[in-house]
């Protein structure tokens, strides 16, 4: 991948690209509009996440047996797998014939649209937008979540809870937890969270569902959502 093009990195949440089940109108809307800034030459690397599939495999593994972090997490990736191959192929010729998985292979691809999935056990794929935002020098992340903003705790149990439309690393870290928990359904991953501050990586999160407000951010336009730096 050539880094002479602006890059901009989307975590896609696993959530959004498969709510209940696969939302093939939605996302031919999200393919639409990202190949619109393709023309204007910008690449696009797009890691895709598990989401709630990925949660209910887990879920339905634990009651099985026991099982450990490392199992649950290849069990995430294998997820993040599946869901990807579904964007690549709706991406069509348009994407990469490849997923990408280590950040070291982002530089095969020579198209604008990469599709990206799970790495390795230990993290989310927030981490890895991390690495991938690290390895072309990209200094800020979108991330696609089902939700309008960060809280400072979790508005489904806390009805007070207030939402974050700005923080600093050092803040927002304080609301998240000290490990990363496979299926973990927290804003971000704390292990990313980590690497972003000390890599001074912005993080933007915002719905991913509503595809003008994504275009405003895009757009440099005022947009919904909490902006992380």
């Amino acid at each position: 991948m050539q880094e002479n093009h602006k890059t901009i990195i989307i975590s896609l949440g696993g959530s959004i690209v498969v709510p209940d089940k696969p939302d093939p109108v939605y996302i031919k809307e999200f393919i639409d509009l990202i190949k619109e800034y393709t023309i204007q030459n910008i690449k696009f690397v797009i890691i895709v996440g598990g989401g709630k599939t990925c949660r209910n495999y887990q879920h339905a593994l634990k009651q099985i047996r026991d099982v450990n972090n490392e199992d649950l997490d290849w069990l995430g990736i294998h997820t993040t797998l599946f869901n990807a191959q579904f964007i690549k192929l709706a991406f069509g010729d348009y994407a990469y014939n490849e997923i990408i998985q280590d950040p070291n292979d982002l530089q095969k691809s020579d198209k604008l649209i990469t599709i990206c999935a799970g790495w390795k056990p230990g993290c989310s794929t927030d981490y890895d937008a991390i690495l991938f935002a690290q390895k072309v020098n990209a200094k800020s992340i979108i991330n696609l979540s089902n939700i309008e903003y960060a809280y400072d705790k979790d508005p489904k149990v806390y009805p007070d809870a207030q939402p974050i439309i700005e923080s600093t690393w050092a803040d927002f870290r304080k609301i998240l937890p000290n490990e990363w928990n496979p299926g973990a359904n927290t804003p971000f991953d704390p292990i990313a969270a980590k690497q972003a501050d000390e890599s001074g990586i912005e993080v933007v999160i915002m719905n991913g569902r509503h595809l003008s407000n994504l275009k405003n951010y895009l757009d440099d336009k005022e947009f919904i959502g909490t902006r992380i730096k």
